[in-house]
């Protein structure tokens, strides 16, 4: 549709129940209103993943009607990262550059289109930044709403420095590149008094809580928020001290959010 006014670009927030067996909370206790009808009315879709985005819909479906049966929805799938690019970072090349704008075709013909993530927000700790980055370029309005960020929920639940804050994402699964890097990440805690937050693949959950208290000094202050928004999530913060006198259990299928403040 040549000449048409681009579509704008909506980062759509999740819940942050996925993969947890059991766990599903009612959309309306984590999601405002507005961010249930404007996902009912779009009809285009990039995700991380169309299967569990559909389940997202039919959720949406249950309580504001979708403008058009699940079935004639366009959901298209993000571009996977390279393997071992957790974090969802890569280096730009031709050929990725191309698929990433290839998304952008519906708001570019004129269609609003939404963007998901598998829980939480679009594009924070997510490869969608990528897509918001191409939209910008494109001249796409970006509009982001609001709902659950585990992340800053972790960091405000923490107790711990909420002025001065870096994610760091996932740490080396290499048992001495962690803890070197856990050393690092304190070492600048306390160069800055900057809070630290991390995160990791559920099942290794334990390995990375035993990392830390094998690496952070006592008196570095720890918080783990496992599960949070969820009927059964938690937020402990104490001491490195506190935390090996009284060990905790993690879950292996719940994601987990880490801090520190050294």
């Amino acid at each position: 549709m040549s000449g048409a006014k681009p579509g704008r670009l909506f980062l759509v927030p999740n819940t942050l129940d996925f993969g947890v067996e059991g766990a599903a909370v009612d959309l309306r206790e984590v999601l405002p209103e507005q961010v249930i009808s404007t996902a009912a009315r779009l009809t285009y879709w990039a995700a991380e993943n169309a299967k569990t985005t559909r389940a997202f819909l039919k959720r949406v479906d249950a309580i504001c009607p979708l403008a058009q049966p699940l079935q004639q929805l366009q959901i298209s799938e993000l571009p996977r990262p390279p393997k071992g690019q957790n974090n969802g970072q890569r280096k730009p090349t031709p050929e990725t550059d191309k698929a990433w704008q290839a998304l952008l075709a519906p708001a570019l013909a004129g269609h609003d289109l939404g963007l998901i993530s598998e829980a939480g927000l679009p594009a924070v700790a997510d490869p969608g930044a990528i897509l918001v980055a191409a939209a910008h370029a494109a001249g796409i309005e970006v509009v982001p709403m609001s709902g659950p960020s585990s992340l800053l929920l972790a960091l405000a639940a923490s107790g711990l420095n909420g002025q001065s804050f870096a994610f760091v994402g996932y740490l080396p699964v290499d048992a001495a590149q962690r803890g070197a890097r856990i050393r690092e990440l304190e070492a600048q805690s306390l160069r800055q008094q900057q809070t630290q937050l991390m995160i990791e693949t559920p099942y290794r959950n334990s390995a990375l809580l035993e990392a830390l208290l094998t690496q952070l000094k006592p008196s570095t202050r720890l918080s783990i928020s496992c599960g949070i928004s969820l009927a059964q999530g938690w937020t402990r913060s104490a001491s490195v001290a506190e935390w090996r006198k009284l060990p905790t259990s993690l879950p292996d299928k719940v994601p987990a959010v880490f801090a520190l403040l050294a």
